[in-house]
């Protein structure tokens, strides 16, 4: 049988390939946790004979390949493309034929920390107090009056990998009366961002005070001061004091431009392989935006470690939600409520999706236009099943 084809010299960098060379000496030095340690192993072992897969070969030429399966794990940025058109083919049925706003709730840095140690907790907190201040706002017959659709998509890094706790939010730019009519909010507006801030401030302080209170929280590390009455007023003071951001920017025209948002920002994992430029013995290069002078493009290099450390903070709490919905689109009410929004707006139901359930080669062949079952050898033939692989219990150097 022939041996595994392997990557050409000068072939682009990938995580995995970052894991596998630094992976061992980052755990060795560093404290992760479980998800962390099976994220990290995930990746290394995706499309790798450890996981097993497929021996084909081409009906015309002969040529074998080697197909391997994949992690599935939310992190693996190789493994995304697939789980995101499935959510969008599912949300495409839940749009409105309205404007849709993008809003961003922003923590400060100062509680980076804190969310460090106690993840499940901080990030829950960062989804209630921004979807209360939605809703409530939304609720207000000063703005709506009604019932808001909103669908809140957690991020925690910013473009160097660094701790940046926030939640993207798509609402549709009006809301369902109590009485069955759809309200539209004023053209090119839905809510006073500085109002928003400050109600988004009050209730996530509000939540944060309870929970040092009684004592919900994992103080270790740098917070571990935070045990004491005086140091948990100390930072409570210290936030109140900041400004904390909440940024609306223009609405989309219509649905296509919504789907488009979505798909950048759900299925986003902290760092692409698209923005990987090498990596050696010593160093990780990266592409990143930088914001600070006008979004510029540019390079950044970090220790390997460092690098390692800074993409494990993004591991997220297992079977922890990063996309919510709220208002109309809650699960237990969706149905019945966007078929009410629908006949408000007079718009028929929309008609079914059925690419969720198409074939992988099919799937492939929709979004990137790859034949995945014609041989890349001689372009002619197809590959057809020869044997199946068992998992090996060491993926290749």
């Amino acid at each position: 049988m022939a041996a595994p084809a392997r990557r050409a010299p000068g072939a682009k960098v990938e995580l995995a390939d970052i894991v596998r060379r630094h992976g061992a000496a980052f755990r060795a030095t560093h404290r992760l946790c479980g998800v962390q340690h099976r994220a990290l192993r995930a990746i290394e072992r995706c499309r790798t004979v450890a996981l097993g897969g497929e021996l084909r070969q081409c009906d015309a030429c002969g040529e074998r390949r080697y197909v391997y399966h994949s992690c599935r794990n939310r992190h693996c940025p190789k493994c995304q493309t697939r789980a995101k058109e499935r959510w969008l083919a599912a949300r495409r049925a839940e749009l409105l034929p309205v404007p849709y706003f993008h809003l961003v709730f922003t923590l400060p840095h100062e509680l980076n920390a804190l969310a460090q140690g106690n993840p499940r907790a901080l990030y829950a907190m960062l989804f209630a107090a921004a979807s209360q201040t939605l809703l409530e706002f939304g609720a207000n017959p000063r703005w709506l009056g009604g019932e808001i659709a909103a669908t809140l998509v957690l991020h925690t890094w910013g473009q160097t990998l660094t701790q940046h706790l926030h939640v993207h939010v798509l609402v549709a730019a009006g809301a369902l009366s109590s009485s069955g009519t759809w309200v539209r909010s004023r053209r090119g507006f839905l809510f006073p961002v500085k109002a928003l801030s400050v109600v988004f401030h009050g209730k996530f302080l509000a939540a944060l005070n309870a929970a040092l209170a009684d004592g919900r929280l994992t103080l270790s590390g740098s917070t571990t001061a935070l045990g004491e009455p005086r140091a948990q007023c100390s930072l409570l003071a210290d936030l109140r004091k900041k400004a904390w951001v909440v940024y609306a920017k223009r609405p989309f025209a219509g649905p296509q431009q919504v789907l488009e948002y979505l798909g950048r920002y759900t299925h986003r994992t902290a760092i692409s392989n698209e923005r990987l430029v090498s990596c050696d013995a010593r160093a990780v290069r990266f592409r990143y935006k930088d914001t600070a002078h006008g979004s510029r493009r540019r390079v950044m290099e970090l220790p390997a470690l460092e690098f390692l450390r800074r993409f494990a903070l993004h591991v997220l709490p297992r079977g922890f939600n990063r996309i919510r919905h709220y208002g109309l689109l809650a699960n237990r009410r969706k149905r019945a409520l966007l078929a009410v929004a629908r006949a408000a707006l007079a718009v028929p139901e929309p008609v079914r999706d059925c690419s969720a359930a198409e074939s992988i080669a099919a799937f492939w062949q929709r979004v990137a236009g790859l034949h995945i079952q014609r041989c890349p050898h001689c372009q002619l033939g197809t590959l057809r099943f020869l044997a199946t692989l068992a998992p090996q219990p060491r993926p290749p150097p």
